[in-house]
């Protein structure tokens, strides 16, 4: 409750001001989405509010229109510790997934690898940190994934770089602990990593502009999306197809209730409500 008066507060408006309920319903943790629903159908019912529940994937994608106006049909990148994925956007709530993670998403990549380091939690920000110390080189030459496929793979990235620092006697597999605190060392793997995964974003998207030549801009959102160095990139590809680059500011790249009342605004303004049957993960 004290969020939801805040909110109301900041924005010098009452319960009775609000039109329309929108709440996250699906995907994530079940508990924290039916706590969610629980309170947002309650205020809904006792307020007499529409409701609408929306898919948290639909509000990373639109998440750039809430500073932006994007052109359709567009690419949409999203990437996170929970998600990374490639969408062909046509228009509000018209989306096609055309490529995503097989096992982990590129943040839960950073994150695991940081632990493996020894860096503090999250991992993406110490890392960029690192890389730029260094220059942004790739010193070690990871593996990428398949350029072929419009699918991720980060998993066998993480396994990569836990191998060679076990081939480099630098990290024991049975204490699972880090033999060297070598600060260097800790760069260079930082670097070669930010390194390989802007290698993978850019080579998976320029394959999908091939694919999807008709696009006529490409966005970059998600957590990971506050990475300078990856937007960078990105917008090198972007601007060597012509197209406009956009992405959110970083308090709408992580996870925000401002790119679901976004969606909540179009999807009103669609009728596409929901019943008080609204359940989560469904």
């Amino acid at each position: 409750e004290p969020i939801i008066t805040t909110a109301l507060e900041r924005a010098h408006l009452s319960l009775s001001d609000v039109d329309i309920v929108a709440v996250t319903n699906k995907p994530g943790l079940p508990g924290s989405l039916l706590v969610g629903v629980c309170f947002a159908k309650a205020i809904a019912w006792t307020q007499s509010k529409k409701l609408i529940g929306i898919n948290h994937m639909e509000g990373h994608i639109f998440s750039s229109f809430l500073e932006n106006d994007v052109p359709f049909p567009h690419l949409c990148i999203t990437a996170s510790g929970g998600h990374t994925a490639l969408f062909l956007v046509q228009g509000f709530g018209e989306y096609e997934l055309i490529g995503h993670t097989d096992d982990d998403a590129a943040g839960e990549a950073f994150d695991k690898i940081a632990k493996l380091l020894d860096l503090p939690y999250p991992g993406g920000p110490e890392i960029e940190k690192r890389a730029q110390a260094v220059g942004f080189e790739d010193f070690f030459a990871y593996p990428r994934h398949n350029p072929k496929s419009l699918d991720f793979s980060f998993s066998g990235l993480k396994t990569a770089v836990l191998y060679d620092l076990v081939k480099r006697n630098l990290y024991d597999m049975q204490t699972k602990q880090l033999l060297s605190d070598d600060q260097a060392l800790k760069n260079q793997v930082s670097s070669s990593l930010l390194v390989c995964i802007g290698d993978i974003f850019t080579q998976k998207v320029s394959l999908a502009l091939t694919t999807y030549p008709e696009v006529k801009a490409l966005t970059f959102v998600g957590g990971v999306a506050c990475n300078k160095y990856l937007r960078k990139r990105l917008h090198e590809v972007a601007e060597a197809h012509n197209l406009s680059f956009f992405f959110p500011t970083p308090q709408f790249c992580t996870d925000n209730g401002a790119m679901i009342a976004f969606v909540g605004n179009y999807k009103a303004a669609q009728e596409s409500f929901s019943g008080w049957d609204l359940d989560i993960l469904k």
